[in-house]
């Protein structure tokens, strides 16, 4: 461990001296590339005086396909989830190896980031208010599809011989294909996926959070920082490696507790704000409605609310990208169907409370003071809703933006990590390799500013959507004939609460 950790910081140190230059290098080299893959994998088709991104209306029609599909089980099921959440029914017996709270704090924390804080605001700029009222919407769409690949990661996970666990879409797109006649489609997709996700990891899912987690900590500091962004890389970079190194029950431990922490506290100083602009409250909620179906001043008018709205969504749940399955995978269960319903709760959480209450808090602000964010967007729009009502509240929501950035990194080193997996295999070695590679990019991320390698990521985190509801398409049968005889186990009382 402390010959890793040497070679760690030796090697995060090495690159140091490259810095100066080697970002404007690689960005000259890469740009073209980034260009091109995001003019394809985001491009937009014209409607109603709109521009709707292909990628997002892809998504959006597979969740209004699966909630018909399995009977809205984003509403029916929610009860059960809770139950499934509190551990009603688990079985210490089960193989896997983390509980159903845990591997859904850690998909959470895997979606609840910047985005949540800054991205809101953007919508709101952008699609105006009615934006919220279209997100939530999407949000709930959204739960049926995290309903269908969660269920179906758990049930073609591969089970290794110490007790640990691989899943996710690259794993059912394979035996999942392979089981209804289609094995060299299933594995070519697969692969794809795999590929993407390792490499999309390093950039959404890691230097962009720890490039945004440094900005708001100089912020704060006032330009303190300026000049050390390589020490705070190199301090995050070691967090991140002394918990990932344990692998998904370390990083579980770390996300059960960082998860919920951050979740109360970011929404109580939220809650606070807008009842302190209580009299704004009604006319903020009728915004949202208004817009939503008139679109005033909004580009596209309704149809541009509902986009933004619907991207935003997309954007910030990831329902489809199939990541989330990956965490949701590696749960003690004998039943894949549970964590489908325990991953109702995730796009709920992410998107229908935490993603409303930043809107309700910029809403509140700006009847109240239609000026109060001055030019401002993002981050700094939200900050600006909460400094208006504590001078002070900068500093924590720095904090807060800080253990967003945090447990979205962990997260997705462990998705990855099982990207690469299934590339390269389950040996140690192999694991330690990507490990002290994302690390790296940790730290590179505080130092440089590669703005086309973050829109590569960013871009094939979502092509790789393309493939995974694919995959859900044809294996949505399979989900719902594992939905129904759970259903009729619960019936007939064969699996019974452990709560009396």
């Amino acid at each position: 461990m402390k010959r890793v950790l040497m070679s760690l910081v030796a090697l995060i140190l090495f690159t140091l001296p490259a810095t100066a230059g080697i970002d404007e290098t690689i960005n000259d080299i890469t740009k073209p590339l980034a260009s091109f893959i995001g003019s394809v994998v985001f491009v937009k088709i014209p409607l109603f005086g709109a521009q709707l991104p292909i990628v997002v209306l892809w998504l959006v029609i597979g969740a209004v396909f699966f909630t018909v599909y399995m009977g809205f089980i984003n509403l029916r099921g929610f009860g059960h989830a809770i139950k499934l959440v509190r551990g009603d029914y688990a079985d210490p017996n089960s193989s896997g190896e983390v509980s159903h709270f845990q591997a859904l704090a850690t998909a959470v924390s895997g979606t609840v980031g910047i985005g949540n804080i800054g991205g809101v605001a953007v919508a709101v700029t952008v699609g105006g208010a009615g934006a919220t009222f279209w997100l939530i919407f999407a949000g709930l769409l959204g739960m049926s599809t995290k309903f269908v690949e969660c269920t179906l990661g758990v049930k073609y996970r591969l089970e290794n011989e110490d007790g640990s666990v691989s899943g996710g879409p690259m794993y059912y797109l394979d035996k999942g294909f392979n089981e209804i006649g289609k094995p060299g489609l299933g594995r070519f997709l697969g692969v794809f996926y795999a590929v993407g996700i390792c490499i999309g990891a390093l950039g959404i899912g890691n230097m962009f959070q720890s490039n945004q987690a440094y900005v708001q900590l100089n912020t704060v500091a006032n330009g303190a920082l300026d000049g050390l962004g390589w020490l705070v890389g190199l301090i995050l970079a070691a967090v991140v490696f002394a918990v990932i190194i344990g692998g998904i029950k370390s990083i579980a431990r770390v996300t059960e507790k960082v998860v919920p922490f951050m979740a109360v506290f970011y929404c109580v100083f939220a809650i606070i704000v807008i009842l302190m602009n209580f009299p704004a409250l009604p006319q903020a909620i009728s915004n949202i409605f208004t817009g939503a179906f008139t679109g005033e001043g909004v580009a596209g008018g309704a149809l541009g609310a509902l986009i933004i709205g619907f991207q935003r969504a997309v954007f910030s749940n990831e329902a489809g990208i199939g990541s989330a399955s990956i965490a949701h995978s590696a749960v003690k269960t004998s039943e894949p169907v549970t964590e489908g319903y325990v991953s109702l709760l995730e796009p709920f959480i992410d998107t229908i409370v935490i993603c409303t209450i930043t809107a309700l808090v910029i809403g509140t602000s700006q009847v109240a003071d239609p000026n109060f964010a001055g030019d401002a967007t993002g981050v700094a729009m939200t900050s600006a809703a909460f400094e208006r009502q504590f001078s002070w509240f900068p500093t924590p929501l720095a904090i807060a933006a800080l253990l967003f950035a945090f447990s979205t990194m962990i997260s997705w080193s462990y998705y990855g990590l099982k990207g690469w997996t299934y590339l390269f295999g389950e040996g140690e070695g192999s694991q330690m390799v990507y490990k002290v590679i994302f690390c790296v990019f940790v730290a590179l991320g505080c130092m440089v500013q590669l703005g086309p390698i973050l829109d590569i990521s960013d871009a094939l985190v979502f092509l790789i959507c393309v493939p995974n509801i694919l995959g859900l398409y044809f294996l949505a049968p399979i989900v719902k004939r594992e939905m129904q005889k759970y259903q009729a186990k619960l019936d007939s009382g064969e699996i019974k609460s452990f709560r009396h």
